[in-house]
């Protein structure tokens, strides 16, 4: 039986008159997408469109919370109490999914965003808060996390389905995590090297870092970032590749 994978994209992220991404493309490629709540990114109409869009696709929608952080694109650490995260990622996750009902849908995965994600990686308390949210919404939710993070981890320990995400267009360093966007080569831009990037983790079974060291991991998806102005064209490429090789499913599809 061919192995089944997903191709997943980060989206709904235009504010207002303000646009980010081309969303309406993606969603013809991609099989899941997790989308902006309102706190990095997104507005209310935005994420409604943006729903309705992805549910007339056969996209499966995930929320993607993220600190409040709409000024920083919400990739700046924040201090928040473990009562604030829970409450922020439920308020988030409802919203959503409040929007994906209206229109004959559901959120199926959660996706934490920028640092929110970044920080629950690594700080084990962090990730058990976010996780402890998602179940007291719906324990059926997949969580969307990085492979090696403290927040997959997290989401095992407590029952949920966990899906494992590399990313096409973000490089990694020895210990998993991924380089920091401040330096030189952090995100690649070119389609080819994306291609390049995903097969090679492929093949290997696991993450490949920069360095070259292989870390063996399940991988359940793939992500291209759709801020990026090649966006598009790195899924398309991407998604040739991928389907060649693999059954492409929606997120619920990988744990029915």
């Amino acid at each position: 039986m061919t192995q089944k994978l997903n191709l997943n994209a980060d989206l709904g992220e235009s504010f207002g008159a303000w646009r980010m991404g081309e969303d309406e493309a993606l969603l013809r490629v991609v099989q899941s997408a997790s989308l902006a709540c309102g706190f990095h990114a997104g507005d209310p109409v935005t994420m409604r469109r943006t729903v309705r869009i992805a549910i007339a696709a056969g996209v499966s929608i995930g929320a993607h919370p993220s600190y409040p952080d709409l000024q920083g694109f919400g990739r700046r650490s924040m201090k928040c109490s473990a009562e604030e995260v829970e409450a922020l990622v439920l308020y988030q996750i409802g919203a959503l999914d409040g929007f994906a009902r209206a229109e004959g849908g559901r959120v199926s995965h959660v996706k934490p965003h920028g640092a929110l994600s970044n920080d629950s990686c690594r700080d084990a308390a962090l990730a058990e808060t976010i996780v402890r949210a998602i179940k007291a919404y719906d324990e059926k939710l997949i969580l969307l996390a990085p492979a090696f993070s403290r927040l997959a981890e997290a989401g095992a320990a407590a029952g949920l389905n966990v899906a494992i995400e590399i990313f096409a267009d973000r490089t990694l360093e020895d210990d998993g995590a991924l380089t920091p966007r401040s330096e030189t080569g952090a995100v690649l831009h070119e389609a080819a090297a994306c291609h390049a990037h995903v097969a090679a983790m492929l093949e290997a079974k696991g993450v490949v870092t920069r360095s070259g060291k292989i870390l063996p991991t399940p991988i359940h998806s793939v992500c291209v970032h759709g801020d990026g102005p090649g966006a598009v064209e790195i899924a398309a490429s991407v998604k040739d590749f991928l389907r060649e090789n693999f059954a492409l499913a929606p997120l619920p599809a990988l744990f029915a």
